[in-house]
């Protein structure tokens, strides 16, 4: 009996070991290329067939690994898309600064899309507590600088496509009724917004259409046949991939690239390849 318990407890420490080193040094890197159809009403023929990617939560900092967000943007390069959407979390705070250094040194490497490249901000992207406006300002003049445009609380139409951004549901620029009082429901439209619990709100003014976010990382631990322990959200359901939501509204979450702690289990990176169709 003492024998066998004894090589229970060996085999469960070198499974615990193989999950750990897996959670830290593999799955991290190990990006997964989601591919799926964006249907949009009202969707110009000119956009039909189209190929929009979503990158989230690279997250510039102290954990993630410079030159794996490099590899990885140069692989999305070479995808070609027509439209390239980075829907917020470009830092995390080292020592209480921005990494504004290494951003640069990241964006310089950004791809872009053919038609246009956009971006709104994140959480992280507030800096300290999230309140500190100056960094989101700073980080929305260097986005700029590598040709992004950053929508806070804004929309652009791209070939008779309307597309909405949001500035951060935590941040000091938090405007959605603003940012959608325009709302036409005969306009194909599209929203950004990193927060998806912004899609609760009672902001929306009709909205009816596809909400990318990011933000949860799917809670980057995931516990087979339960799930995320710990997900930054009030909706618990809200933590990675399509959610049908009331308005006849389709949220999207975007597990992204990067990491707030330097691990992942089944919650692998993710970068999003839509391919633009008429609903």
């Amino acid at each position: 009996m003492k024998c066998f318990l004894k090589r229970g407890f060996i085999a469960l420490t070198v499974i615990a070991v193989f999950v750990a080193y897996y959670a830290w040094k593999v799955e991290p890197h190990w990006v997964k290329y989601e591919q799926l159809k964006l249907p949009i009403k009202n969707l110009p023929d000119s956009l039909e067939g189209k190929t929009l990617i979503q990158i989230s939560d690279i997250h510039i900092g102290d954990y993630v690994d410079k030159e794996f967000i490099k590899n990885t943007f140069g692989k999305v390069e070479k995808i070609n898309a027509d439209i390239i959407v980075y829907t917020g979390d470009f830092v995390r705070l080292v020592n209480n600064h921005l990494p504004l250094s290494d951003l640069e040194d990241i964006m310089q490497t950004a791809p872009k899309g053919k038609i246009q490249t956009l971006a709104i901000l994140g959480n992280h992207d507030y800096g300290r507590a999230f309140r500190d406006s100056a960094a989101a300002d700073s980080i929305t003049t260097l986005l700029t600088q590598h040709q992004i445009q950053v929508l806070r609380n804004e929309s652009i139409n791209i070939k008779g496509l309307q597309v909405y951004g949001i500035d951060d549901f935590w941040g000091t620029n938090f405007d959605p009724v603003s940012t959608m009082q325009n709302y036409d429901r005969n306009q194909a439209s599209l929203v950004l917004c990193h927060n998806p619990d912004v899609a609760d709100l009672d902001v929306w003014n009709g909205y009816e259409g596809w909400i990318l976010a990011g933000h949860t990382h799917a809670g980057q631990v995931r516990i087979p046949f339960w799930g995320a322990p710990v997900i930054p959200v009030s909706n618990k359901d809200y933590d990675q991939g399509i959610k049908k939501i009331s308005g006849n509204r389709t949220l999207y979450i975007n597990r992204g690239l990067g990491h707030s702690i330097p691990v992942r289990l089944n919650a692998r990176p993710e970068v999003t390849i839509f391919n633009l169709t008429k609903e």
